[in-house]
């Protein structure tokens, strides 16, 4: 009997010390891993998010980039991080929903080896050009596209990527033909429409919004369904010939699998708390073209999954493949 009751305290005191635990999360320096290189949409929002969230516990927020295999890297060392909520991932749709129908075999598996947190937010992508190349307009790089089929060359972030597979909805649903570059982040990818080794591409209007304001890229169009509040004089791709054509991607936030659901909790409610006060929203959100898409663990978790469904079919229409 003695015994049973000793069992008992120490299992309600080690409960007492986890809950306990879990109420001064974090203790200790937490690391957002983002697969991407720095430069990019994703890892700008890292840094912003990260920084306020160092403010609010009182604990360095690390923004930590590991690029490479399609995001892959960094998804995996997360994947295999300890689940205790102090290494994070923070990414794009790519890893979670559209690298399982580019490759036989990953390293790792979204729906199993992640806990998901949190959706972020939207970005609204616009389809920008060197200024050198001959269009002003979406209807004029489609009808230059027509003259030269498959001649003209694209950058994206990475073959699955949003970037990638806005491009190719757009070709399929005008009938163009582009040749795809694909680089390892969107940051090196711009730099390279920037410098004309490529013509355009789509890209998130928080990285372009700079250098279109210093006349080094020229923006013709914004996949939204409405136009920017910050380039009102640019077109939407479905005012410009292409009715219902949309180009958006989504961050999204997700701790190893098993990471216990009360830091999860402390988690989301703290980043909701961050990205939905208004001053985040008036100094970051607006200006670069994002929407929070906030929401539970639940309700992401079930985003993932629909997702999944979504851009699959959009890889596998368009035959798209990842060579070995």
């Amino acid at each position: 009997m003695l015994r049973r009751m000793t069992v008992a305290v120490l299992f309600a005191g080690g409960l007492l010390w986890q809950h306990a635990a879990f109420a001064h999360y974090p203790v200790k320096p937490v690391h957002i891993v983002v697969p991407y290189p720095a430069g990019g949409a994703v890892d700008a929002f890292a840094r912003v998010l990260s920084q306020k969230l160092s403010e609010l516990w009182g604990q360095q927020v690390v923004v930590d980039n590991r690029p490479g295999a399609s995001t892959m890297i960094g998804a995996e060392q997360v994947a295999k991080s300890p689940a205790d909520g102090y290494t994070l991932l923070l990414t794009a749709e790519l890893t979670l929903v559209t690298v399982p129908h580019l490759h036989e075999k990953i390293p790792y598996d979204p729906l199993k080896d992640f806990a998901p947190i949190t959706a972020l937010v939207s970005a609204t992508q616009a389809l920008v050009v060197n200024p050198s190349l001959a269009v002003n307009t979406v209807k004029d790089l489609l009808a230059l596209a027509k003259t030269k089929p498959g001649e003209l060359t694209y950058g994206s972030f990475g073959i699955g990527s949003t970037g990638h597979l806005n491009m190719e909805m757009l070709q399929a649903m005008t009938g163009v033909r582009f040749n795809h570059i694909p680089y390892n982040g969107a940051g090196p990818a711009m730099n390279d429409v920037i410098g004309g080794h490529i013509g355009f591409m789509f890209a998130a209007l928080s990285i372009v919004k700079g250098n279109v304001n210093a006349g080094k890229l020229r923006m013709i169009g914004v996949g939204s369904d409405h136009r920017s509040k910050e380039f009102p004089e640019v077109p939407t791709l479905a005012e410009s010939g292409v009715p219902g054509f949309e180009a958006k991607s989504w961050f999204g936030l997700v701790a190893p699998a098993g990471t216990p659901p009360d830091i999860i909790r402390k988690i989301n409610q703290d980043v909701t708390k961050v990205i939905s006060a208004p001053e985040f929203s008036k100094e970051y959100l607006t200006a670069q073209g994002l929407e929070p898409i906030l929401g539970t663990p639940d309700q992401f978790a079930a985003f993932i999954r629909t997702e999944t469904v979504k851009w699959g079919k959009v890889v596998k229409e368009a035959d798209i493949k990842v060579a070995k």
